[in-house]
């Protein structure tokens, strides 16, 4: 028992590893690229998970985590379908096109509750969206009836 309480301590005090870390996994050792971080962004744009994006890439998870690491020896056919599925175009993905003006944030409380909302599990986002989906179509309707 003691010699697991050691490990467990060992692992704690390893930079790379905390008991405040966060639940994503272990901290990257190499910056992204410039094109892994426009396919991250456009990937999270589209609102799927790495796991999503490489079921409609028809690779595994790993082979997406390669591509928004570093995707230098991107595949000129990969590159393509990867821009069909986000709905950008392979210009955008290579920064070969301007970006488009970004959409307007909501600023306080709000933006705090949904980037906090942001950080849970999938499953749990998807149902509260839903809920707010609901009051939002409610306030509406409560509008034209006034």
């Amino acid at each position: 028992m003691q010699a697991l309480f050691c490990k467990k301590r060992q692992f704690l005090q390893d930079p790379c590893y905390s008991a405040d870390m966060d639940s994503r996994g272990r901290p990257a050792q190499t910056e992204r690229s410039p094109v892994g971080q426009r396919i991250v962004q456009a990937r999270k744009n589209a609102g799927l998970s790495q796991k999503e994006l490489a079921e409609r890439l028809g690779v595994t998870q790993q082979s997406v985590v390669v591509l928004e690491r570093r995707a230098a020896n991107v595949q000129a056919n990969t590159l393509i379908k990867l821009a069909e599925i986000l709905k950008v175009s392979v210009d955008s993905l290579l920064g070969l096109e301007k970006e488009p003006p970004k959409e307007e944030v909501p600023g306080g409380r709000c933006r705090k509750t949904f980037t906090r909302v942001s950080r849970l599990p999938r499953r749990q986002q998807e149902r509260i969206l839903a809920t707010v989906d609901d009051m939002l179509i409610a306030q509406a309707a409560k509008q034209e009836t006034s």
